[in-house]
Order: structure tokens, then sequence, then C-alpha cells
């Protein structure tokens, strides 16, 4: 099975494999996003290499050109956070040390670019100079820092990249049962695992909202959730799409391997000032739970319907013994919803051309395969198997997360050389 990294060509592809235990091979530099973004890089002598440096050396003037103003923004910063007249006003004081947290690692990583350019200056300075000793020293310090430099351009290139504004949110998980019956219902309750246990280990706080069992094997025909904690929306927003499984069921006599499939959608919590819900626009019903809840289930009108008339949707929220905490609960919920259908209906209207939703989430799309027998997860945005199930399930994704960040880097990227 091969271990490297295929970088492809103008398609954009990336595909590797790579047997377990051993480390991932990803370099996520400039010069791959480039190739796997579709960009070609010209080939030195070529006709259209003077014009290719022409253009590179203009894009690299207006990026230090950003980079100085951002560095200047975030000295302003600082001199503000430190001003009394500010830090007595908290919001005033939340907003500048947001801007600054979020400016901190494009800063950082400017002055260490320009630490470096000063030593290759001196470098180069003493290779000028008479005395051999020096200059034997400058020959072999130049490569290594000449090697950071161009680690660091390409990092500073991805830095600055446009920040989806969503990316501090906290997140709404709903996870439904698509084809396969009980086996589906099984694995919603796999990949809630999995989630929950990526979120605690970032130390995020998990709440399951609703949830509805699906038949007597302890599975769920659905679980919806809420995330909380610094770059949820960040790390998870490509997992939104369809999760498919294949394995054999318990109940399968003849060891016959079964493929079904799980819906995910990652949605951005909204606040109430960004989507206003007119309450003329709702229905309210109440019932009783049902399900797992003790004494409460079946005895009070706690659970709560919400339907949003003009759009149809529905939520439904029965977690909570307090009907008002459910209906607060589903508030939320529906304000997610909406949201995203405005993101999204924005991001149609944006590029029609490339058919695409917001993190390539589609739930019609198939996004990844689980195989049981064979132990490894393949995720087929970006071509990327590994054979490390059971600790996949377990919550490790963090290798999928950096996969998938890069890849759609590199789509940005392709977006932003036009």
């Amino acid at each position: 099975m091969c271990s490297g990294l295929w970088l492809g060509n103008a398609s954009g592809c990336c595909n590797f494999s790579r047997p377990r235990n051993e480390p991932p091979p990803f370099d996520f530099s400039w010069i791959y996003l480039k190739r796997l973004a579709g960009i070609d890089l010209p080939r030195e002598g070529s006709s259209c290499t003077a014009r290719w440096h022409l253009k590179i050396h203009k894009e690299t003037e207006i990026m230090f050109s950003k980079l100085r103003e951002v560095e200047s923004r975030y000295q302003e910063l600082e001199k503000l956070l430190s001003d009394p007249t500010v830090v007595t006003r908290q919001s005033l004081y939340q907003k500048y040390a947001k801007e600054h947290a979020d400016l901190r690692d494009l800063v950082d990583a400017f002055r260490e670019y320009e630490k470096v350019g000063a030593a290759i200056e001196e470098a180069q300075q003493l290779l000028r100079g008479n005395d051999e000793e020096l200059k034997e020293i400058a020959r072999e310090e130049l490569p290594e820092l000449r090697r950071q430099s161009t680690l660091l351009e390409e990092r500073l290139k991805v830095l600055l990249l446009p920040k989806d504004p969503n990316d501090d949110r906290n997140v709404f998980l709903e996870i439904r049962a698509g084809t396969g019956g009980d086996e589906a219902g099984l694995f919603v309750g796999d990949l809630f695992r999995m989630y929950a246990r990526y979120a605690e280990e970032r130390k995020w706080k998990v709440e399951v909202i609703s949830s509805t069992p699906s038949g007597g094997v302890g599975g769920f025909k659905e679980i919806i959730a809420s995330i909380a904690g610094q770059g949820a929306y960040s790390q998870l927003k490509y997992e939104s799409g369809v999760h498919r499984v294949q394995r054999v069921p318990v109940t399968e006599a003849q060891g016959r391997i079964h493929t079904s499939a799980v819906t995910v959608a990652i949605l951005p919590e909204a606040d109430e000032v960004e989507v206003t819900i007119d309450p003329n626009d709702l229905r309210i019903d109440v019932f009783h739970s049902s399900g797992h809840g003790g004494q409460s289930v079946n005895t009070t009108d706690s659970a709560v319907r919400i339907t949003h008339l003009p759009t149809g949707l529905v939520v439904s929220c029965q977690d909570e013994k307090s009907q008002l905490k459910n209906k607060a609960k589903g508030m939320k919920v529906l304000r997610a919803r909406l949201l995203d259908m405005m993101v999204k209906k924005q991001s149609d209207e944006i590029s029609e051309a490339r058919k695409s939703q917001v993190g390539s989430g589609d739930r019609s799309e198939r996004i990844r395969t689980y195989n049981f027998p064979q132990g490894r997860v393949t995720d087929h945005r970006v071509g990327v198997t590994l054979y490390n199930l059971e600790n996949i399930l377990g919550g490790d994704i963090q290798e999928f997360v950096d996969a998938l960040t890069a890849h759609f880097q590199a789509e940005a990227l392709k977006q932003s050389t036009g």
C-alpha cells in the first residue's frame, strides 16, 4: 500500500492511503496548496517565466503591504488594550481583545519572517566580505535560512486567506439515520459518540437537545446536540454530508456485509439579532415526551414541537423536564437552521457555477465511508484513506480535519488567484 502523498494534476485531486500506526505524510505547504488547487507553476526558461515572476513579484508586494497594515493594527490594539478607558468598558475591551487574538498568529509569523530575512541579508553581506572563516559560516547557514524563509512565506499566504466569519461559533450537530434500517440507527449512535469524544478531548461542552430512539436494538432515528467551545465550527464544518457504513449486522446470520447511510449536519449557532423570528410565524405544539427520561416521561406535556410556517421547518425538543427549557432549546436550533438556509442561499447565488454549498456539505453527497471488515475509513472528497477505524470512531478524527482544511484552503487559493 502506498504511504506517500500524491499531488495529482490540475484536477486538484489529493489521494493517499496510509497503513495503521504510520505517521501522517502531510506537509501542507504553499507549493502543495498551489498544486492541489490546480495552479500551474511554469518551468524555468519557459516563455511565460518572466511574466510569472513579474506577477508573483506584484502579488508579493501587495501581500507585504497588507501584512504591514495588519502589524500596525496589531500594535494599535495593544495600546488600546492597556488604555484604562477601554479596560473599564468590558464589551469594547472584549471586542479589541478578540481582534488582537485573531491577528496574533499572522503577526507572529510576519515578524519571524522579517527576522529570518534580516539574517539572510546579514549572511549575504558576509559572503561579500573578505573574511574566509565568516564566509564559510554564512555558506553553511544560508540554505537553512532560505528554507525557513520559504516555509514562513507559505504560512503567511495561507494565514492571509479570508477567515470564515462563522469559525468561532458554537455548533448544533444533527445526525439522522438514512438508508439501512436498524444498522443506520446504530451508526447514528456511533457517530455521536465519535464527535462527543472529539469534543471532550478539546474541553468543549456537549449537550444533547433531543434524541429519538429507533426500534429495540439501541439505535437512534435522530440525535441533535449542541457543541460549545473555541473553534468548534472551524473544526467540524466539513463533517456535513452523507456518512456511509459497511459492516456485518449482528442479526445477519449469513455474514453478509450491509451498507447503510447516515446524514450529518453541522450548523453554526445563530445570535438572536442575526435571525429575527416573528412569533406570528410560529406554531408551537406541546405533547408528552417519549423514550428515556424517568418519571416525567408520558406524564406531562413537557415536550415541544415548533413549526416555522414560512419555511416549513420543524424542531422538536423533549430532553428537558421543563416545557420552557425545551422551547428555549428548540428556538436555538430553529435559528441555526434558518441561518444555515440563508448562508446556503447566498452561497448558491454567488457560486452557482460551482454547484456547491459552504463547506461542501451537500447532504446528498457521500463524503466518507467507514468499512468495518477492512478496518478503514475513506474521505471521498480528498481521497484520504486511514486504516485506523477503531481510533477514529473513538474520536481521533483530527487527521481528516487537517486534510479537509488544507483541501478547502487550496480551493480558496484557486478562487483568489482567478
